[in-house]
């Protein structure tokens, strides 16, 4: 990095908040708004689905999926998410953020579209359809998640790049939200278009056919909020730091910078390595698989990976299956007493309250105090309460069932939500798009997210089978019995302090330069002494 790119670089981090940055949170946050929703309203849907095209008749209890296509159907749009982040996070180092920033964008539009047009003539061919599209919504997703980060932390100045980057981020509150809003909006108009009697009445017309509709355009709205932010996407100039540090052209960089930020940056002639083969012997040149990464930057990934693997088994155990967590306790009716479409509108309500009151707070607390707590103590504090509240619910379980305490349950159950947004939820995203080298930044936070989204495949995958009851006339057809509800609790807590332990690997990166956090700023010294044949000053920086 010569000295006219750090020149570029200084006059981004002194760079004035102004309207720029919150266009740039508005549109990388829509991406993030669709994930959300794309990602959660599934778990809306899910048992609606198991009434329409798993009826049987003579039953004493509604259709439910089978367990093998409801971890299909729950789990496979996090498999696609997960190769996302890993193959987009490596693309956006290769070939720039925003050359494949609308990529994403684009597939998450064609997939949501997807997801509600799914057909077949029986209803595993429904199902198997529906998982290929929200496989490659997933892979859309994925994209979504270091390309996001890495151009926000990016364009920020060093002062607030915490909160413009947990805004972003924040946006995932927005679009929890917004599934429960619309699924409670469609499946109320529906509700009173068509009445029907409850599952205990008439188990067939408990069930209109026109309830096909309904899941179809809950999962297809998705598709809008992307669709009107992709014109702005493709406006979007390259960041600076790439062209700067990566493409090695400040004059590029200047000019971009100075269109969109109110900013003068002057920068000499264009500096293009002319012997791209030559780059070995800089000090900037070591690769992801290297000794010199891992000497510098090794117990830094492992942190990162690690603590999103544990806090994602957590929140999206919790998130996906707060219909079964509701049910257990009892706010929510049991599913014979009420309608398809009505247990539908019952299921989105709980969500949407439990959104109201801990999810999307707890998300902007972060926004408002990560620049003065700082990142560190937010994933501590967030994992300690999370491991506190869990241990809360689960010991005296039997004291929650009970109708008079449910809404102690709910209060505490939305506290953990609340610490889990105020908490490692948004720092997790955060962290890794600061602390890792420009040239490698996006394929390690595509790293880190990847871990994550393994931790909520096991999460997914495992509370649906655990949760059950050990009793084996109480699990839901055709699942085997489980551990239990409260047990299941037990073991989560037990995750969630398993992330206060790894969470002391993670660097605390408030009021630092993404060049002094990554010791870009390290190799400047060393190369400008190896320049002008001046001995290294040999400053170091704890790893």
């Amino acid at each position: 990095m010569a000295k006219k790119g750090k020149e570029v670089l200084n006059a981004l981090d002194a760079a004035k908040t102004q309207m720029y940055h919150f266009t740039a949170i508005v549109i990388a946050g829509m991406g993030f708004f669709t994930d959300a929703y794309d990602l959660f309203s599934i778990s809306l849907v899910i048992k609606l689905l198991g009434r329409i095209y798993y009826h049987v008749d003579g039953s004493k209890k509604p259709g439910t999926l089978p367990p093998n296509v409801a971890a299909a159907v729950n789990g496979v749009a996090f498999c696609g998410t997960l190769a996302g982040q890993l193959f987009f996070g490596w693309l956006g180092d290769k070939l720039g953020r925003k050359k494949v920033y609308g990529i994403t964008l684009m597939v998450m539009v064609l997939c949501s579209l997807g997801s509600g047009l799914s057909f077949g003539h029986s209803a595993n061919g429904v199902m198997a359809t529906l998982c290929f599209f929200r496989f490659w919504l997933g892979f859309g997703i994925g994209g979504d998640y270091p390309l996001s980060a890495t151009i926000m932390s990016e364009y920020a100045n060093k002062k607030t790049r915490g909160a413009f980057i947990a805004a972003v981020f924040a946006m995932q509150g927005f679009g929890i939200l917004a599934g429960g809003i619309v699924s409670l909006v469609v499946s109320s108009a529906f509700d009173h278009a068509f009445d029907a009697p409850t599952y205990e009445v008439d188990p067939v017309r408990s069930t209109v056919p026109e309830a096909d509709y309904v899941w179809r355009i809950v999962l297809m709205f998705g598709a809008i909020p992307a669709l009107l932010t992709y014109y702005w996407r493709m406006k979007m100039p390259e960041t600076a730091r790439y062209t700067a540090l990566v493409a090695r052209n400040t004059k590029q960089a200047a000019a971009d910078m100075s269109k969109v930020l109110q900013v003068d940056i002057i920068a000499g002639e264009v500096e293009v390595e002319s012997n791209p083969s030559s780059s070995s012997s800089k000090p900037n040149s070591f690769g992801l698989f290297s000794r010199e990464f891992a000497r510098r930057h090794g117990l830094h990934l492992i942190g990162t990976t690690t603590t999103w693997f544990l806090l994602d088994i957590a929140y999206y155990s919790s998130n996906l299956f707060q219909k079964d967590i509701y049910s257990a306790i009892g706010w929510i009716p049991a599913a014979e007493t009420m309608n398809a479409i009505h247990e539908l509108f019952t299921v989105s309500r709980a969500q949407t309250l439990i959104a109201l009151c801990g999810t999307v707070p707890g998300y902007w607390f972060t926004v408002a105090f990560i620049d003065y707590l700082g990142r560190f103590f937010i994933q501590l504090m967030g994992f300690i309460f999370m491991t506190v509240f869990m241990l809360a619910l689960a010991i005296p379980y039997d004291h929650w069932r009970r109708r008079d305490n449910r809404i102690g349950f709910l209060v505490m159950y939305s506290l953990t939500m609340f610490f889990a947004n105020f908490g490692p939820n948004a720092t997790t995203f955060v962290v890794p798009a600061e602390i890792f080298p420009a040239r490698l930044r996006s394929t390690c936070h595509g790293i880190s997210a990847a871990s994550g989204k393994a931790g909520a495949i096991v999460g997914a995958f495992g509370f649906l089978y655990a949760a059950q009851s050990s009793d084996p006339e109480k699990t839901d057809a055709g699942y085997p019995p489980g551990i239990g509800v409260r047990n299941s609790l037990l073991m989560l807590g037990g995750v969630n302090f398993l992330g206060i332990v790894f969470t002391l690997l993670v660097p605390e990166s408030k009021g630092k330069s993404l060049e002094e956090l990554s010791r870009e700023d390290e190799e400047q010294i060393g190369g400008d002494a190896a320049e002008m044949g001046v001995a290294n000053t040999g400053r170091t920086v704890p790893v």
